[in-house]
């Protein structure tokens, strides 16, 4: 598994969900809520129907080291979020509670029907991770980071982890890589919910 960082991802479009906007963003189907196991880890009811939520964008071999890939072939990363969620965010430039962010990696490959250029994904799942937002839970983070098994359940990771001082250091929006969401991205600049980490790494390039 690679090194969980919801690194959430380059160019892909954000497709709305018309029947979200009569679900109050506030209180999240059952189904759409965070669920924990008695030694704190993720439930996998909840993640059950992901790949039905909405799609934020996918991005291919990206890294945040300079440092090369060992792997052979490319390597896509595929992000969801919770309906209930991603309607609150269009309203308000930020993200509820009780959001939950999904980062599926899968495999690629470049042979196959008719293609003769560039990669595709294929059905190999190499990892599922995911971003939970949970003050009440994780009051020194407010999220938490989840490594989810094959079975479906989710382990936490610890807040040593680099992952969290990376989303910290970085994010555009409250910890989440909404920079990498081609969409959002400008809606929060609207709405004003720009990380001052963000907007002071933006700032740099033009200083020097």
């Amino acid at each position: 598994m690679r090194n969980v960082c919801l690194s959430i991802l380059s160019a892909a479009a954000v497709f709305g969900l018309t029947a979200v906007s009569m679900v109050n963003a506030d209180v999240p189907p059952a189904s759409n809520i965070p669920a924990y196991t008695a030694d704190g880890g993720l439930q996998p009811q909840p993640l059950a129907n992901y790949r039905t939520w909405i799609f934020l964008s996918s991005g291919v071999d990206m890294r945040y080291s300079k440092e090369g890939s060992a792997m052979s072939s490319s390597v896509f990363d595929n992000v969801f979020v919770n309906p209930e969620a991603y309607q609150a965010f269009l309203e308000t430039g930020t993200w509820p509670e009780q959001t939950m962010l999904v980062l599926e990696v899968r495999q690629g490959t470049s042979k196959g029907s008719i293609n003769q250029h560039g990669s595709y994904q294929n059905d190999s799942k190499l990892g599922l991770e995911v971003h939970v937002k949970d003050s009440k839970r994780f009051p020194s983070t407010g999220w938490a980071f989840f490594d989810v098994a094959e079975n479906g359940s989710g382990r936490l990771l610890p807040m040593t982890e680099d992952c969290y001082s990376c989303h910290r250091d970085h994010a555009a929006v409250d910890t989440t890589f909404v920079q990498f969401y081609p969409t959002l991205l400008g809606l929060a600049e609207k709405k004003g919910t720009l990380s001052a980490a963000y907007r002071a790494e933006q700032a740099a390039p033009a200083k020097k």
